[in-house]
């Protein structure tokens, strides 16, 4: 029997490892470009004759990256911060309240995720125009907001019935606390996990978000890095050593982020974070 256990462990391992290293292939050849010599035309898995890390210099002033980061961050947190204040906030009658209209709206907000957001572009492009709100931070925080509320109030909601006893609100009850006090006092603490997941998830997506981003934003002060360095990369396309470079500045934050909370990622999704 043990004998079994070590060969499946190690069989598991094997894969592990190799679903790890096929990941890690565009990056190796991802950071051995951006770290060679334009007229280096060596094979894409040779290491660098020579390393070059100005190219990370040329690549962000050429590629205006600096305001990019700056209209990515905004918009990133923006939505960010919305999404766990309302989607915390609109979760938290939808598990504790077991009435027919919050079931209604709990499985409305599923049904919703379903649709590509996609299919609304044509109307919500023309609500845009007519309120006058192309080309602003605003617009690109309401609508990554909307797109990843339903979400969010699914993650939060599972995780409140799941993990946070009844009991701890009960007793605050009786100590003549109000809904509101016992949701951030007592209830919103608790939430760390879960928060830390609707962080990684929502910020990855809105951060790489493009299809949004080239209608909704196409004035160059208020363009996010997707549209930077697709328009760098069409303008790049010889200097793939410089492209190279401002995709690896512009993935950075977000991989520092997912370190940052990975520790607390996994034990959102581990305590049954997902279950509906």
């Amino acid at each position: 029997m043990k004998n079994k256990e070590r060969r499946s462990r190690r069989f598991f391992t094997t894969v592990a490892i190799v679903v790890t290293l096929f990941h890690l292939i565009p990056f190796y050849i991802l950071i051995t470009t951006s770290l060679k010599a334009n007229n280096d035309f060596s094979s894409k898995w040779a290491l660098p004759s020579s390393v070059h890390f100005e190219n990370f210099m040329k690549a962000w002033e050429q590629a205006s990256l600096g305001n990019a980061f700056i209209n990515t961050a905004i918009i990133t947190a923006g939505a960010a911060l919305l999404l766990i204040v309302f989607g915390s906030l609109a979760a938290y009658p939808l598990a504790r309240m077991n009435t027919r209209l919050n079931k209604f709206v709990y499985f409305l907000f599923i049904a919703i995720m379903i649709i590509p957001p996609l299919t609304a572009l044509v109307p919500l492009y023309k609500m845009v125009v007519d309120m006058g709100m192309m080309n602003t931070h605003e617009i690109a925080i309401l609508n990554n907001m909307a797109a990843f509320l339903p979400l969010t109030i699914f993650l939060y909601a599972g995780f409140i019935r799941s993990t946070i006893p009844k009991e701890l609100e009960e007793a605050a009850k009786i100590d003549g606390a109000s809904t509101l006090r016992i949701f951030f006092k007592i209830v919103f603490p608790l939430l760390k996990p879960i928060t830390a997941t609707v962080l990684i998830i929502s910020c990855v997506f809105i951060w790489n978000d493009y299809q949004f981003a080239i209608f909704f934003l196409q004035d160059e002060s208020v363009q996010t890095l997707t549209v930077a360095l697709a328009g760098f990369f069409g303008q790049n396309q010889s200097n793939l050593n410089l492209v190279a470079s401002a995709a690896i500045m512009s993935m950075l934050p977000m991989t520092i982020l997912f370190l940052f909370l990975q520790k607390y990622f996994v034990a959102g999704l581990s305590s049954g974070s997902v279950k509906g």
